[in-house]
């Protein structure tokens, strides 16, 4: 692992939240995304080398949308930048860890991306993202 690429935040209306985090972090969000396949709207904000992500549900179905009904809003994973997703995949599982895909998916902000179950990870939800090259 390279080095933590961001820290998401679930939260239930991402407008009003971006305004929240735009005075706390005195600068707007530089990216804002949908991301269909997830049923979610992201947010991204680049404070010095780290980044933050807000997600909000745009499905009752979604991950976040459950996350929220059952947690409520706040930190709902860790995101890891790797270098080769695939064998970081492959590395992971061999070590004993579930993996919530078998395969990476696309996910915001131009990466790849794959989750582990939080049981297998002290109840911490981890995201690997690699950038898409080429």
């Amino acid at each position: 692992m390279l080095k933590i690429e961001h820290l998401g935040i679930a939260v239930k209306n991402i407008e009003q939240s971006n305004g929240l985090f735009s005075k706390l972090f005195n600068k707007a969000p530089y990216k804002l995304e949908k991301v269909e396949s997830e049923g979610v709207s992201t947010s991204f904000f680049m404070i010095g080398e780290s980044k933050i992500e807000l997600l909000e549900a745009t499905n009752p179905d979604s991950a976040i949308a459950k996350f929220i009904e059952k947690k409520g809003e706040g930190i709902h994973h860790i995101a890891f930048e790797v270098q080769d997703i695939y064998a970081e995949m492959e590395r992971l599982k061999k070590e004993g860890f579930t993996l919530l895909n078998e395969q990476p998916k696309k996910g915001a902000d131009n990466k790849l991306i794959c989750f582990l179950h939080p049981k297998s990870s002290n109840g911490v939800l981890i995201e690997l993202c690699q950038e898409i090259r080429g």
